[in-house]
């Protein structure tokens, strides 16, 4: 394979995982506040689409974890998903928190000079539009901004819908286990990233995906001596729930 140049990454290397990890509500603007509040300045979040086509930030696929709700969340509307309490699971503090949507969080962004890395989460049988309305979404949230969010996705189809709808945006592919395909898969789908558990990378593979052009970020890196080993492989991004724990600073180094 032909070594590609890597792309320009204006990223910053720690990335809060759905906000702040498991200190706050996942996905909720409560998270995103208390990670920025430990120094981060980029943050992951999961995106899918509500019945009637509104953009906003849940992980599962159906509401019972982290809301009050019950059900498949993208078989409801919007009107009725607003009305639930998505804190309260977590801690009688957050107890009132709403879901948030990407036109929220964006503002949340823009206005603090935020980084935003949006996982496409699809309801089943919804890939290809959730990745398109999402990226279009994106695309017009940020269109001023002067580095665009990044788009990742384990499912194909969703990137595909981004690459149609929002050819501009970067995107990644996610990944939970190796196939000697990743890569090529990656660079076939348009993406500048390949995102991958922690486990998966070692130098090899590192090298082999920067020599095809590909920067390498790992999930989800809650210890001290795994994010160690995944920067001194020369990983391009860390996704952690341990705002408490790194430092945005954090480069690698042991006592």
């Amino acid at each position: 394979m032909p070594t590609r140049p890597l792309p320009p990454w204006p990223y910053p290397r720690w990335i809060a995982h759905r906000g702040a990890g498991r200190l706050a509500p996942e996905n909720t603007l409560a998270a995103f506040r208390l990670g920025a509040s430990h120094g981060y300045r980029m943050f992951e979040c999961d995106a899918k689409l509500s019945a009637d086509g509104v953009v906003f930030l849940l992980h599962d696929a159906t509401l019972e974890r982290t809301t009050n709700g019950h059900g498949t969340a993208g078989e409801q509307p919007w009107q009725q998903l607003s009305l639930l309490d998505a804190g309260g699971w977590l801690s009688r503090s957050y107890a009132g928190e709403p879901l948030a949507t990407l036109s929220g969080l964006s503002r949340y962004c823009l206005a603090n000079g935020f980084h935003l890395n949006i996982e496409i989460k699809p309801t089943p049988g919804t890939e290809r539009l959730t990745g398109e309305v999402v990226a279009r979404e994106a695309a017009d949230l940020w269109q001023k901004a002067p580095v665009p969010p990044l788009l990742t996705s384990f499912r194909p189809q969703s990137l595909e819908g981004a690459r149609a709808a929002a050819p501009h945006l970067p995107r990644g592919l996610l990944i939970d286990n190796w196939t000697e395909d990743a890569i090529d898969s990656a660079t076939a789908l348009g993406c500048v990233a390949l995102v991958c558990h922690y486990a998966l990378w070692d130098a090899p593979r590192v090298a082999h995906a920067h020599a095809a052009g590909l920067r390498t970020l790992s999930y989800t890196v809650n210890d001290a001596s795994v994010a160690a080993h995944v920067l001194n492989l020369g990983t391009d991004g860390v996704i952690t729930d341990r705002v408490d724990l790194f430092a945005p600073g954090f480069n690698g180094a042991t006592s």
